[in-house]
């Protein structure tokens, strides 16, 4: 019976319907896709950081008050560019060119922020990193063990990233802060961002779609770690203010 279903199954079905041995092979590719995209995430960083680079795209992009707006819809846009051809292409090379350019994009978009982060000490970017980890792996396990479908939050998600856009938009243009409760709702927002990248990953994706599920997964691990770090940020800054 298995064998028959093997034989009858179509590969540009969901996940959830193949072939036990075929969905465990999606899973780990994609896995194994989103930790090689971390890796050359950190390896991009400690290049930039051996050189002068983060401090000079900060100081760069700091001098106008537009700077990080045009940093900002930089990374939007190489995020547009990169799906379209991780998810819109049969071809596998043109794939994987999708992944790595939203890697690179995303590198040089938190190079300057790093730099930034890491001059109010240097437990900032690894308790961040720490936090990250320990979040998505939580998240991650949730998805597994209950084996939720999580994609009725598509468009609660979409409605608050555009809300979120705005206000961060906003706060560029208008040069006001974000008080911690606002850098909790984003953190929310990334984390439903896992859950429901995780649970198309069961559920949604075909099993040929790996490189582009990993994107997916990478880029709200990516917000995950920004949102981190903003929020460690926030508690040294108090801490300071308390000493």
């Amino acid at each position: 019976m298995a064998r028959l279903r093997e034989m009858m199954w179509d590969d540009s079905a969901p996940a959830i319907a193949a072939p036990e041995s075929a969905r465990a092979a999606f899973i780990r590719k994609t896995y194994s896709h989103v930790f090689g995209a971390t890796l050359a995430f950190v390896a991009l960083e400690a290049a930039f950081f051996a050189t002068n680079l983060p401090e000079a795209i900060f100081r760069a992009v700091t001098i106008q008050w537009f700077g990080p707006l045009l940093m900002l819809l930089g990374l939007i846009g190489a995020g547009w560019l990169a799906r379209a051809w991780a998810h819109g292409s049969t071809s596998v090379g043109t794939q994987y060119l999708g992944l790595g350019l939203y890697v690179v994009a995303e590198a040089l978009f938190f190079a300057p922020w790093l730099w930034y982060a890491s001059h109010f000490g240097e437990n900032v970017i690894p308790m961040a990193g720490f936090l990250t980890l320990a979040v998505f792996g939580a998240l991650t396990a949730v998805v597994f063990i209950t084996g939720a479908d999580f994609s009725f939050l598509r468009s609660a998600l979409s409605v608050m990233s555009l809300a979120a856009l705005a206000i961060i938009v906003a706060g560029m243009i208008f040069g006001f802060s974000f008080p911690l409760f606002l850098c909790g709702l984003l953190l929310m927002l990334a984390c439903g961002y896992i859950l429901y990248d995780t649970s198309n990953i069961l559920h949604h994706y075909p099993t040929t779609q790996y490189v582009g599920a990993s994107l997916e997964l990478f880029a709200s691990l990516a917000l995950l770690f920004w949102e981190m770090i903003r929020i460690v940020l926030y508690v040294q800054s108090l801490m300071g203010d308390g000493d």
